[in-house]
């Protein structure tokens, strides 16, 4: 599979961090080719054209089963955007995890992804988390080479503050095209914190200030992962706060009013900012994916008392 650079056209994409079975070192079969064919086939009906990744993903296994998918249906996601991160390495035995962003971890955390894709080049490579120990003289060239080689066709990041990204935009000298972070009507620190500057109850907020406007400013691409709040509004649970059960029956009735899905009011919530976020559907069940279907246009419906109204009941108290 060669991936091309796609026209973006849907602001959903399709997580595959629960493809390929377990977590563990066990090999993944055919059960788990087929339902991960199952959810990527239910993401394209839903009109979803980017699919994310990471090399740890089910420590590898859910690169390796989309790699299979598309081996089966070569056509199944034509012009689709691909991308996926590198950068975590993850716990063996009694070592414990830690993050290497430097250039030699880089550049084979990318191959073993292309080699699990079976794919030439990925549109995107994103870093997927801060690495202290970061050396930019040799993550720099390792960064350039795969961009000269085509191998990725631009660079993102994950879990990033303002700061840290325009560091490395300067040092790099490379356009950050993509920042994705954890974004959803439960976690609400994004846009909290714009509302609690200079008010007491801001203290509890550690979300950075200016990362949102840094974004806007430099186009780049906001990607909420978490987007569906692991069903916490949208799927039925056994017990609630008071607050996430008052914002749960506003999903419900919203979506009963315009005839969508819970997940879909969710999701527009989201899609509503002017930052034009775009939500990762972590989820592999083919009705929670085809019920996001709906999203971009829920927000377009959504008025601004509605999107303030979803905000202050998940939040549990007024706005100051």
């Amino acid at each position: 599979m060669t991936t091309q650079t796609a026209h973006q056209t849907s602001r959903l994409l399709f997580g595959a961090m629960g493809l390929g079975g377990t977590w563990t070192d066990e090999p993944y079969g055919e059960t788990d080719i087929d339902q991960a064919e199952t959810a990527i086939t239910a993401a394209v009906e839903a009109g979803i054209t980017v699919f994310d990744h990471a090399d740890i993903y089910r420590r590898g296994k859910s690169e390796a089963v989309f790699g299979e998918v598309m081996r089966r249906n070569p056509g199944l996601v034509n012009g689709a955007t691909i991308q996926t991160k590198c950068g975590i390495v993850l716990p063996v035995g009694d070592r414990g995890g830690y993050y290497d962003l430097s250039g030699e971890s880089v550049l084979a955390g990318l191959e073993g992804s292309l080699r699990r894709l079976q794919a030439d080049a990925v549109d995107v490579l994103l870093l997927h988390r801060p690495d202290p120990l970061l050396d930019v003289d040799s993550l720099k060239p390792a960064l350039h080479r795969l961009l000269q080689e085509g191998k990725i066709k631009a660079l993102g990041v994950s879990n990033m503050s303002a700061a840290q990204m325009d560091y490395l935009q300067t040092e790099l000298d490379i356009p950050i095209a993509v920042n994705q972070l954890e974004m959803s009507l439960s976690k609400r620190d994004w846009v909290e914190s714009t509302v609690l500057v200079n008010h007491p109850t801001g203290a509890g907020t550690n979300f950075p200030h200016g990362t949102i406007e840094w974004c806007r400013r430099n186009g780049t691409r906001l990607q909420a992962w978490g987007a569906l709040a692991q069903g916490l509004y949208s799927q039925a649970r056994e017990s609630h706060t008071p607050a996430e059960a008052h914002a749960t029956d506003l999903v419900r009735q919203l979506a009963r009013e315009r005839n969508t899905s819970p997940e879909a009011i969710v999701l527009a919530w989201l899609l509503k900012h002017p930052a034009r976020i775009e939500a990762v559907i972590g989820s592999t069940n083919p009705q929670r994916i085809k019920a996001s279907a709906d999203a971009s246009r829920q927000a377009e419906l959504m008025t601004t008392g509605e999107w303030y109204e979803l905000w202050t009941a998940a939040r549990g108290a007024p706005l100051p």
